[in-house]
């Protein structure tokens, strides 16, 4: 039997899909503290991570949506906004160029950062379905790629 066809099939079965998001600052991306989920709604934890970066820097919309708020909320100006698939990403402390309603892409500019946060400058991006807060560095790191010897049958993709 010839290589081609099964070469063909794992390229189909291994192609990365298209990120949907990236990362919201340009490179580098230092974490200089990652999330950790509240055991409770109010409980202690970190809903988000914070990203180090100079007081200035463009803060990118790390995927497409729909800005569902640019403003300020208690001490700190932030821009939130509403994916497909029910995610929301939230960016802080951030002067906006963008307000609610607006569309965005993957990219574009959606503020600046400011002062405030950490104890040096950093982004503290948020990420959460409903009401459950998840890792927003998953958004952007590629889990471990596992493969497995092919025996029998290729298993169907699934959809």
């Amino acid at each position: 039997m010839p290589l081609f066809p099964t070469a063909l099939l794992l390229t189909t079965l291994l192609a990365p899909s298209p990120a949907r998001f990236s990362w919201p600052l340009p490179p580098p991306h230092p974490v200089v503290r990652a999330f950790h989920a509240p055991a409770s709604a109010f409980g202690p934890g970190h809903r988000g991570a914070d990203l180090s970066a100079a007081v200035g820097s463009p803060v990118l919309a790390a995927g497409d949506g729909v800005v569902v708020y640019a403003g300020a909320v208690a001490a700190r100006t932030l821009v939130s906004l509403q994916h497909a698939g029910g995610l929301r990403t939230t960016y802080e402390p951030i002067t906006p160029a963008v307000s609610a309603g607006r569309t965005v892409r993957r990219g574009d500019v959606i503020g600046h950062l400011q002062e405030g946060h950490c104890a040096s400058p950093c982004l503290h991006w948020g990420v959460r379905r409903g009401e459950e807060y998840l890792d927003p560095l998953r958004l952007v790191r590629w889990a471990p790629v596992r493969l497995l010897p092919l025996y029998g049958p290729v298993p169907s993709r699934g959809g």
